[in-house]
Formats: structure tokens, C-alpha cells, sequence
């Protein structure tokens, strides 16, 4: 299965980060957040919040942007009004690296989800570092006990954290864990099959004070129209974007403009 593949390559990227950092020169050098949580913040607005991704590849389309101009990308989704952007660092599946979340937050001013897999504590703080407002925990490969305390390691980083659920049973752990901001995947994991309604079932799950977020598969004005009557704070947009020439355009189509 893929996410088992990732999740073993990640598992040796860790050992690698630790080798090369050890854990408290990592905590030493992961700054916090002033003013914190601003991810989250940024996702509470009138009408349904836009987070952007920056994504040259996926395990289950291929390359997706062949020419990738990473910081204009950014640069443009800010400008047309995204409320906070997603970037991916996980280099063997997805093409992403640790240096493009670094110069993306040097030059746009919202904030940044880091959109890795992560599994060790030691990948929080170099979150932190690299300039990421936000992580990604991912329920399917984390129990209740590890997500409760990386939250806590997070908060203490002024980081959020976007838990991420794709079935009735995750949103539960991700709402006991003390998820602040879940998202519903609407693409299975396992089988990478797509579709919206995932999230649209799930909200009622989520309680009011918690930001949702629906993730994947969105891709037309009335998929976004669906979504934000549903009650959905935050739309996560990724492959949609990516293969679209005029950036700015599109979301605009997409939020119904």
C-alpha cells in the first residue's frame, strides 16, 4: 500500500534528521510563533477560507507541474487572496523539500501548512524552523495518544495543527485528541479513490468551535458551493490549482466570483 511506503521512507528520513540534529539542539533552534496560531486564525473568516497547496507531484496522479516556479506560485495565490497556503516537503512521493516551505515563508506574509507525514516529535520542531505556521497530523498513521501530544508540542511552538480524518472513527479520535482545526480528506488513503460528499457527511461530526476544513477532490464553483453551506470553514485545494494556467482566475472562479 502507498501510505505504508511513505510512512517507512519518512521513518528513515527521521533517523536521518536525528542524526544529523540532535533533539534539543532542534527545540534550541524551533522558535515560537509571535503572535501564534495564526493558521488557525486565518481560517475563521466570513465566508469559507482558501488554503492554496504548492505540489509538484502525488503518488496517484504523477508529476503534476513539470514547470515549477514554487515562490511565484505562492506569491500569486497570496495576491488573489488565499487565506493561508499548503506546501509539500516530502521528497520521494510528492517532489516537495524542506527548502521550499523555507523560501515561501520569507516571501509571502500568510501563513504556511507544512504537508508532510509526520511521525516524531524532531519533525515538529523542524517544522518550526524551516517556517512552517502549521503541520499536518495525519490520523490514519497516528494513535489518539500521539496526536493529543503532538498538539501539545505545537502549541507550545505557536504552531497549529490540521488533524487530518477520512472516516467516522478518525474524526472521533481527532475531536478527543483535542483537534483545534480537522480536516476530512475526501480522498481514501488507502485506495486514493475521491469524492466530496466524505466531507460533507463528516461535518456533522465536527463540533461549531473546531474549524473544519474539507481537503481534496475540489474542483468546480458548485463543489465549493456545497461545501460552504455545509458549514465548511476552509476548502484545501491543491492538483486543481496546480494544472490551472491563470492561478488567480481560478479562484476566483472557484469562490464563486
Amino acid at each position: 500500500m502507498i501510505l505504508d511506503r511513505i510512512v517507512a521512507s519518512t521513518e528513515i528520513r527521521v533517523v536521518q534528521l536525528k542524526e544529523n540534529y540532535q533533539l534539543d539542539v532542534l527545540k534550541e533552534q524551533a522558535k515560537p510563533l509571535k503572535p501564534p496560531f495564526e493558521f488557525e486564525k486565518a481560517l475563521r473568516g466570513e465566508d469559507i477560507a482558501f488554503i492554496c497547496e504548492v505540489k509538484k507531484a502525488s503518488p496517484s496522479k504523477g508529476v503534476i507541474a513539470t514547470d515549477f516556479p514554487y515562490l511565484q506560485i505562492a506569491k500569486d495565490y497570496e495576491a488573489a487572496g488565499a487565506s493561508a497556503i499548503s506546501v509539500l516537503t516530502e521528497p520521494e512521493f510528492f517532489q516537495g523539500a524542506n527548502a521550499y516551505l523555507l523560501e515561501i515563508s520569507e516571501q509571502v506574509m500568510i501563513p504556511i501548512l507544512r504537508k508532510d507525514f509526520i511521525i516524531d516529535e524532531a519533525q515538529i520542531y523542524e517544522s518550526r524552523i524551516i517556517g512552517a505556521d502549521a503541520i499536518l497530523l495525519i490520523c490514519s498513521i497516528l494513535s489518539e495518544k500521539q496526536i493529543r501530544h503532538y498538539i501539545q508540542v505545537a502549541d507550545k511552538l505557536g504552531m497549529s495543527c490540521l488533524v487530518e480524518a477520512h472516516d467516522e472513527t478518525e474524526v472521533e479520535k481527532a475531536v478527543k485528541a483535542g483537534a483545534r482545526v480537522i480536516g476530512v480528506n475526501n480522498r481514501n488513503l488507502k485506495t486514493f479513490a475521491v469524492n466530496i460528499e466524505n466531507s460533507v457527511t463528516l461535518r456533522k461530526m465536527v463540533p461549531p468551535e473546531i474549524v473544519f476544513v474539507s481537503e481534496s477532490g475540489i474542483k468546480t464553483p458548485e463543489d465549493v458551493k456545497k461545501i460552504r453551506e455545509n458549514g465548511t470553514n476552509a476548502v484545501l485545494i491543491g492538483e486543481t490549482l496546480m494544472r490551472s494556467g491563470d492561478k488567480s482566475q481560478e479562484i476566483k472562479k472557484l469562490k464563486g466570483l
